[in-house]
Protein backbone atom coordinates (compact mmCIF):
# COMPACT_ATOMS: atom_id res chain seq x y z
CA UNK A 1 0.00 0.00 0.00
CA UNK A 2 1.29 3.39 -0.93
CA UNK A 3 0.10 5.32 1.91
CA UNK A 4 -0.17 4.77 4.88
CA UNK A 5 -2.57 6.31 7.35
CA UNK A 6 -0.61 8.62 10.02
CA UNK A 7 -3.05 10.02 12.26
CA UNK A 8 -0.99 10.91 15.63
CA UNK A 9 -2.79 13.40 17.46
CA UNK A 10 -0.41 16.35 18.76
CA UNK A 11 -0.43 18.24 22.20
CA UNK A 12 0.79 21.79 23.19
CA UNK A 13 1.44 22.34 26.50
CA UNK A 14 1.92 26.31 28.53
CA UNK A 15 3.85 26.99 25.05
CA UNK A 16 5.43 30.54 25.41
CA UNK A 17 6.95 32.68 22.82
CA UNK A 18 8.50 36.00 22.82
CA UNK A 19 10.43 37.80 20.53
CA UNK A 20 12.97 40.79 22.41
CA UNK A 21 10.35 41.29 25.10
CA UNK A 22 7.44 41.36 22.76
CA UNK A 23 5.40 38.11 23.79
CA UNK A 24 4.34 36.63 20.58
CA UNK A 25 2.41 33.48 22.29
CA UNK A 26 1.21 33.13 25.79
CA UNK A 27 0.50 29.98 27.77
CA UNK A 28 -0.80 28.03 24.29
CA UNK A 29 -2.37 25.04 25.44
CA UNK A 30 -4.06 22.85 22.43
CA UNK A 31 -5.16 19.30 21.80
CA UNK A 32 -6.48 17.29 18.20
CA UNK A 33 -8.12 14.73 18.05
CA UNK A 34 -6.88 12.04 15.37
CA UNK A 35 -6.38 12.73 11.63
CA UNK A 36 -8.49 16.22 12.81
CA UNK A 37 -8.43 19.22 10.16
CA UNK A 38 -7.59 22.01 13.13
CA UNK A 39 -7.67 25.49 11.44
CA UNK A 40 -6.02 28.55 13.91
CA UNK A 41 -7.76 31.95 12.90
CA UNK A 42 -6.75 35.58 13.75
CA UNK A 43 -5.75 38.55 12.57
CA UNK A 44 -1.86 39.11 11.42
CA UNK A 45 0.72 39.44 13.45
CA UNK A 46 -1.64 37.52 16.27
CA UNK A 47 1.00 34.47 16.87
CA UNK A 48 -0.31 31.90 14.00
CA UNK A 49 2.89 31.51 11.84
CA UNK A 50 4.83 31.46 15.30
CA UNK A 51 3.16 28.31 16.90
CA UNK A 52 3.78 26.53 13.02
CA UNK A 53 7.42 27.12 13.57
CA UNK A 54 7.74 26.12 16.81
CA UNK A 55 5.68 22.87 15.98
CA UNK A 56 8.05 22.58 12.80
CA UNK A 57 11.17 23.28 15.23
CA UNK A 58 12.14 26.28 13.02
CA UNK A 59 11.86 28.35 16.25
CA UNK A 60 12.67 27.31 19.96
CA UNK A 61 9.38 27.87 22.56
CA UNK A 62 10.59 29.76 25.43
CA UNK A 63 8.32 27.66 27.62
CA UNK A 64 5.99 24.69 27.07
CA UNK A 65 6.02 21.29 25.72
CA UNK A 66 4.82 19.90 22.39
CA UNK A 67 3.60 16.48 21.55
CA UNK A 68 2.68 14.43 18.86
CA UNK A 69 1.47 11.35 20.04
CA UNK A 70 3.55 10.15 22.76
CA UNK A 71 7.09 11.40 21.12
CA UNK A 72 7.73 14.82 23.19
CA UNK A 73 9.24 16.83 20.03
CA UNK A 74 10.40 20.44 21.09
CA UNK A 75 13.91 19.22 21.86
CA UNK A 76 14.29 17.32 18.33
CA UNK A 77 15.69 18.89 15.78
CA UNK A 78 13.39 20.03 12.60
CA UNK A 79 14.29 16.71 10.71
CA UNK A 80 13.80 14.38 13.29
CA UNK A 81 9.91 15.55 13.91
CA UNK A 82 8.63 14.06 11.36
CA UNK A 83 6.55 17.25 10.08
CA UNK A 84 5.81 18.88 6.85
CA UNK A 85 5.13 22.62 6.55
CA UNK A 86 3.82 24.16 3.83
CA UNK A 87 3.96 27.46 2.94
CA UNK A 88 2.00 30.31 1.55
CA UNK A 89 4.74 31.11 -1.63
CA UNK A 90 4.93 27.30 -2.75
CA UNK A 91 8.88 27.14 -2.28
CA UNK A 92 9.61 25.01 -5.48
CA UNK A 93 12.69 24.56 -7.37
CA UNK A 94 12.25 26.88 -9.99
CA UNK A 95 15.06 24.80 -12.69
CA UNK A 96 13.06 21.06 -11.72
CA UNK A 97 10.39 19.64 -12.86
CA UNK A 98 7.13 18.55 -11.01
CA UNK A 99 8.94 15.30 -10.92
CA UNK A 100 12.15 16.10 -9.78
CA UNK A 101 10.45 18.45 -7.46
CA UNK A 102 8.33 15.50 -5.81
CA UNK A 103 11.16 13.54 -5.61
CA UNK A 104 13.45 15.83 -4.00
CA UNK A 105 12.73 14.97 -0.35
CA UNK A 106 13.17 11.47 -0.75
CA UNK A 107 16.64 11.95 -2.52
CA UNK A 108 17.76 13.87 0.00
CA UNK A 109 16.12 11.20 2.85
CA UNK A 110 18.37 8.25 0.70
CA UNK A 111 14.87 6.66 -0.63
CA UNK A 112 15.64 4.12 -3.26
CA UNK A 113 15.30 4.98 -7.03
CA UNK A 114 12.39 2.32 -7.43
CA UNK A 115 10.42 3.25 -4.45
CA UNK A 116 10.98 7.00 -5.09
CA UNK A 117 9.24 6.58 -8.83
CA UNK A 118 6.39 4.77 -7.80
CA UNK A 119 5.91 7.13 -4.52
CA UNK A 120 6.27 9.97 -7.36
CA UNK A 121 3.55 8.34 -9.41
CA UNK A 122 1.59 7.48 -6.52
CA UNK A 123 1.69 11.22 -5.19
CA UNK A 124 0.97 13.19 -8.57
CA UNK A 125 -2.01 11.38 -9.06
CA UNK A 126 -3.44 12.14 -6.18
CA UNK A 127 -2.77 15.99 -6.51
CA UNK A 128 -4.28 15.63 -9.86
CA UNK A 129 -0.80 16.13 -11.92
CA UNK A 130 0.38 12.95 -13.21
CA UNK A 131 -0.31 14.43 -16.77
CA UNK A 132 2.55 17.52 -15.99
CA UNK A 133 5.08 15.69 -14.65
CA UNK A 134 7.75 16.98 -16.98
CA UNK A 135 6.90 20.67 -16.75
CA UNK A 136 8.55 23.46 -14.49
CA UNK A 137 7.18 25.68 -11.74
CA UNK A 138 6.91 28.54 -14.48
CA UNK A 139 4.76 26.39 -16.64
CA UNK A 140 2.10 25.64 -14.46
CA UNK A 141 -0.79 27.59 -12.86
CA UNK A 142 -0.91 29.52 -8.99
CA UNK A 143 -3.19 26.33 -8.30
CA UNK A 144 -1.31 23.36 -9.80
CA UNK A 145 2.34 24.93 -7.97
CA UNK A 146 0.16 25.07 -5.08
CA UNK A 147 -1.07 21.34 -5.30
CA UNK A 148 2.95 20.80 -5.83
CA UNK A 149 3.86 22.27 -2.71
CA UNK A 150 1.45 20.11 -0.99
CA UNK A 151 2.81 16.95 -2.81
CA UNK A 152 6.54 17.52 -1.93
CA UNK A 153 4.91 17.15 1.53
CA UNK A 154 2.43 14.27 1.30
CA UNK A 155 5.04 12.16 -0.33
CA UNK A 156 7.27 12.41 2.88
CA UNK A 157 4.27 10.78 4.68
CA UNK A 158 4.76 13.22 8.15
CA UNK A 159 2.99 11.93 11.37
CA UNK A 160 1.33 15.66 10.78
CA UNK A 161 0.69 18.43 8.17
CA UNK A 162 1.23 22.24 8.86
CA UNK A 163 -0.31 24.31 6.62
CA UNK A 164 0.56 28.34 6.85
CA UNK A 165 -1.79 30.39 4.66
CA UNK A 166 -1.38 28.10 1.52
CA UNK A 167 -4.24 29.51 -0.24
CA UNK A 168 -3.06 33.30 0.16
CA UNK A 169 -1.47 34.07 -2.85
CA UNK A 170 -4.25 32.75 -5.53
CA UNK A 171 -7.37 34.46 -7.06
CA UNK A 172 -10.80 34.65 -5.56
CA UNK A 173 -12.13 31.74 -7.55
CA UNK A 174 -9.19 29.37 -7.57
CA UNK A 175 -9.10 29.85 -3.55
CA UNK A 176 -12.39 28.99 -3.26
CA UNK A 177 -12.18 25.53 -5.71
CA UNK A 178 -8.75 25.06 -3.62
CA UNK A 179 -10.57 25.13 -0.52
CA UNK A 180 -12.82 21.87 -1.44
CA UNK A 181 -9.70 20.45 -2.97
CA UNK A 182 -7.24 20.79 0.45
CA UNK A 183 -10.17 19.25 2.70
CA UNK A 184 -11.03 16.39 1.11
CA UNK A 185 -7.32 15.76 -0.20
CA UNK A 186 -7.45 15.68 4.25
CA UNK A 187 -9.59 13.55 4.45
CA UNK A 188 -8.53 10.92 2.03
CA UNK A 189 -4.99 11.41 3.63
CA UNK A 190 -6.26 11.09 6.84
CA UNK A 191 -3.26 12.90 8.82
CA UNK A 192 -3.71 15.26 11.52
CA UNK A 193 -3.21 18.71 9.95
CA UNK A 194 -2.91 22.24 11.39
CA UNK A 195 -3.79 24.98 9.07
CA UNK A 196 -3.40 28.74 9.76
CA UNK A 197 -5.08 31.63 8.06
CA UNK A 198 -6.57 35.26 8.38
CA UNK A 199 -9.25 34.59 6.00
CA UNK A 200 -12.63 33.66 8.05
CA UNK A 201 -14.48 32.23 4.82
CA UNK A 202 -11.61 29.88 4.81
CA UNK A 203 -11.90 28.75 8.32
CA UNK A 204 -15.69 28.22 8.58
CA UNK A 205 -15.67 25.92 5.10
CA UNK A 206 -12.49 23.95 5.82
CA UNK A 207 -12.35 23.34 9.78
CA UNK A 208 -13.24 20.50 11.71
CA UNK A 209 -12.36 22.64 14.86
CA UNK A 210 -11.31 26.28 14.82
CA UNK A 211 -8.83 27.93 17.06
CA UNK A 212 -9.85 31.56 17.39
CA UNK A 213 -6.35 33.08 18.69
CA UNK A 214 -5.23 37.06 19.31
CA UNK A 215 -2.08 38.86 20.28
CA UNK A 216 -0.80 35.71 21.39
CA UNK A 217 -3.71 34.20 23.24
CA UNK A 218 -6.03 31.91 22.22
CA UNK A 219 -9.72 33.27 22.79
CA UNK A 220 -11.64 30.08 22.06
CA UNK A 221 -11.74 26.48 20.81
CA UNK A 222 -14.60 24.59 19.19
CA UNK A 223 -16.44 23.53 16.15
CA UNK A 224 -16.71 26.41 13.77
CA UNK A 225 -21.16 26.24 14.80
CA UNK A 226 -19.89 26.59 18.47
CA UNK A 227 -17.28 29.32 17.81
CA UNK A 228 -19.90 31.43 15.40
CA UNK A 229 -23.18 31.00 17.53
CA UNK A 230 -21.65 30.99 21.03
CA UNK A 231 -18.65 32.97 21.11
CA UNK A 232 -16.72 33.43 24.14
CA UNK A 233 -15.86 36.96 24.11
CA UNK A 234 -16.35 40.28 21.90
CA UNK A 235 -13.11 39.79 20.11
CA UNK A 236 -14.56 36.23 18.16
CA UNK A 237 -18.15 37.45 17.82
CA UNK A 238 -16.40 40.49 16.11
CA UNK A 239 -13.75 38.91 14.47
CA UNK A 240 -16.39 36.45 12.54
CA UNK A 241 -18.82 36.86 10.48
CA UNK A 242 -19.96 38.25 7.20
CA UNK A 243 -21.40 41.57 7.52
CA UNK A 244 -20.07 41.60 10.91
CA UNK A 245 -22.15 41.40 13.83
CA UNK A 246 -23.89 44.43 15.04
CA UNK A 247 -22.48 45.98 18.53
CA UNK A 248 -24.67 48.54 20.35
CA UNK A 249 -25.09 49.64 23.87
CA UNK A 250 -27.39 48.42 26.74
CA UNK A 251 -28.29 48.27 29.79
CA UNK A 252 -29.60 45.53 32.62
CA UNK A 253 -33.05 46.41 34.25
CA UNK A 254 -34.51 44.20 36.15
CA UNK A 255 -33.46 41.37 34.14
CA UNK A 256 -34.28 42.78 31.03
CA UNK A 257 -31.44 44.24 28.87
CA UNK A 258 -32.86 47.29 27.52
CA UNK A 259 -33.15 48.92 24.73
CA UNK A 260 -34.81 46.21 23.46
CA UNK A 261 -36.02 44.21 26.72
CA UNK A 262 -34.36 41.10 25.76
CA UNK A 263 -35.42 38.60 28.61
CA UNK A 264 -33.02 37.39 30.60
CA UNK A 265 -32.97 33.66 32.26
CA UNK A 266 -30.70 34.32 34.74
CA UNK A 267 -27.24 36.90 35.08
CA UNK A 268 -24.44 37.00 37.45
CA UNK A 269 -24.41 39.61 40.20
CA UNK A 270 -21.95 41.71 38.57
CA UNK A 271 -24.11 42.11 35.49
CA UNK A 272 -27.50 43.68 37.64
CA UNK A 273 -28.15 47.45 36.79
CA UNK A 274 -24.59 47.40 34.62
CA UNK A 275 -24.02 48.85 31.24
CA UNK A 276 -23.14 45.74 28.36
CA UNK A 277 -22.86 45.58 24.53
CA UNK A 278 -25.26 43.84 22.69
CA UNK A 279 -24.12 41.42 19.76
CA UNK A 280 -26.58 40.94 17.16
CA UNK A 281 -25.66 39.00 13.76
CA UNK A 282 -27.92 41.17 10.78
CA UNK A 283 -29.59 37.69 9.67
CA UNK A 284 -30.72 37.76 13.45
CA UNK A 285 -32.41 41.04 13.09
CA UNK A 286 -36.09 40.32 11.21
CA UNK A 287 -37.39 43.17 8.49
CA UNK A 288 -41.02 43.43 8.54
CA UNK A 289 -44.22 45.88 9.02
CA UNK A 290 -45.00 43.51 12.07
CA UNK A 291 -41.23 44.54 13.69
CA UNK A 292 -41.42 46.06 17.43
CA UNK A 293 -38.89 48.04 16.32
CA UNK A 294 -38.35 50.76 13.58
CA UNK A 295 -35.32 52.83 11.88
CA UNK A 296 -34.37 54.71 8.94
CA UNK A 297 -32.71 53.32 6.03
CA UNK A 298 -29.14 54.93 5.52
CA UNK A 299 -27.68 52.30 3.08
CA UNK A 300 -28.41 49.66 0.57
CA UNK A 301 -25.51 47.40 -0.79
CA UNK A 302 -26.52 45.11 -3.20
CA UNK A 303 -24.80 41.77 -3.16
CA UNK A 304 -27.04 39.45 -5.74
CA UNK A 305 -29.37 37.12 -4.42
CA UNK A 306 -29.32 39.82 -0.81
CA UNK A 307 -28.72 43.22 0.15
CA UNK A 308 -26.90 44.92 3.12
CA UNK A 309 -29.61 47.16 4.40
CA UNK A 310 -28.09 49.93 6.84
CA UNK A 311 -30.03 51.94 8.97
CA UNK A 312 -30.46 53.84 12.20
CA UNK A 313 -32.52 52.96 15.10
CA UNK A 314 -31.66 55.40 18.81
CA UNK A 315 -27.92 56.64 18.45
CA UNK A 316 -26.49 53.27 16.68
CA UNK A 317 -26.07 52.15 13.23
CA UNK A 318 -27.56 48.74 12.60
CA UNK A 319 -27.36 46.19 9.19
CA UNK A 320 -29.64 43.36 8.35
CA UNK A 321 -29.76 41.37 5.40
CA UNK A 322 -32.71 41.98 3.05
CA UNK A 323 -34.32 40.77 -0.23
CA UNK A 324 -33.04 43.08 -2.96
CA UNK A 325 -35.35 45.87 -4.09
CA UNK A 326 -37.16 46.17 -0.74
CA UNK A 327 -35.84 48.88 0.67
CA UNK A 328 -34.46 52.33 -0.65
CA UNK A 329 -31.99 55.14 1.61
CA UNK A 330 -34.72 57.11 3.53
CA UNK A 331 -37.06 53.90 4.03
CA UNK A 332 -38.34 54.09 7.18
CA UNK A 333 -37.99 49.75 8.15
CA UNK A 334 -39.95 47.52 10.98
CA UNK A 335 -37.70 45.15 12.52
CA UNK A 336 -37.38 42.45 15.14
CA UNK A 337 -34.59 40.62 16.79
CA UNK A 338 -34.08 36.89 17.44
CA UNK A 339 -33.49 36.97 21.18
CA UNK A 340 -32.58 33.81 21.96
CA UNK A 341 -29.62 34.39 19.23
CA UNK A 342 -28.45 37.69 20.96
CA UNK A 343 -25.13 38.02 23.33
CA UNK A 344 -24.55 40.34 25.54
CA UNK A 345 -20.79 41.41 26.78
CA UNK A 346 -19.27 42.20 29.32
CA UNK A 347 -18.51 46.54 28.77
CA UNK A 348 -15.44 45.61 31.27
CA UNK A 349 -14.16 42.33 30.47
CA UNK A 350 -15.72 41.32 26.84
CA UNK A 351 -16.75 38.33 27.82
CA UNK A 352 -19.61 37.14 26.60
CA UNK A 353 -22.76 36.04 28.77
CA UNK A 354 -26.13 34.73 26.62
CA UNK A 355 -29.21 33.76 29.13
CA UNK A 356 -31.69 35.55 27.34
CA UNK A 357 -35.17 33.73 26.55
CA UNK A 358 -37.51 33.57 23.33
Amino acid sequence: MLYILLMPRIKIIHLSKAFMNYKVLDDINLETADGELVVVLGPSGCGKSTLLRLIAGLEEPDAGEIWIGTRRIDNLPPQKRNVALVFQNYALYPHMSVEQNLAFPLKVAGTNRGEIKERVLGTATLIGLSDRLKARPLELSGGQRQRVALGRAIIRQPDLYLWDEPLSNLDADLRNKMRRELVDLQRNLGTTTIHVTHDQTEALTMADRLVVIDSGKIRQIGTVDEVYNYPADLFVASFLGTPKINLLSGWVSNHVIKPFDLSIVSIPPEYKLREVTIGIRPEDILAGDDGLFSGEVTAVEYLGSKCIVTFKYMDSNLILLADPGLYAIGDKIGFSIRTSRAHIFSRETGACFTGMTN
